[in-house]
């Protein structure tokens, strides 16, 4: 019985630490967007180190507006974020420069676009490689 519950412990330990290695695509995209930010900011590590922490506060109230009104008012929403947007722009101002927050929310903004055309480009991509289908197929 002992050698048993220590199989089922060693298992157990494995399956979490394989899975708890494959990042999730939210990871995965939020990587790829600081690395976007990253470079198109230009950030000094001086810059980072003021940066970053704002911007790690900044998208968990942007996440938290998000959520708090997923099936509700789409007006109450955007106002929600836009008001957590216009809260953070003085922190920011003070990591980078006024124009470099702007600058930012400009990146921001560019990053979703880009990562919405390459989702619609992928989904273009998969339909064109589908197998077609005639009406000869008897």
């Amino acid at each position: 019985m002992k050698q048993i519950y220590i199989i089922l412990v060693l298992a157990f330990s494995l399956s979490t630490a394989v899975v708890a290695q494959q990042p999730r695509e939210g990871e995965r995209l939020e990587a790829l967007k600081i690395a976007y930010l990253t470079k198109k900011l230009n950030l000094t590590t001086e810059e980072a180190q003021q940066f970053w922490p704002v911007y790690n506060n900044y998208i968990a109230e942007t996440k938290q507006a998000r959520m708090s009104f997923r099936n509700g008012n789409e007006l109450e929403r955007e106002e929600k974020i836009l008001a957590v947007r216009k809260k953070y722009q003085p922190q920011f101002s003070k990591a980078l420069s006024p124009d470099r927050a702007n600058q930012f929310y400009k990146a921001e903004k560019d990053f979703y676009g880009y990562v919405q055309k390459e989702l619609m480009e992928r989904r273009q991509q998969r339909q064109d490689n589908r197998p077609r289908r005639n009406g000869n197929d008897n």
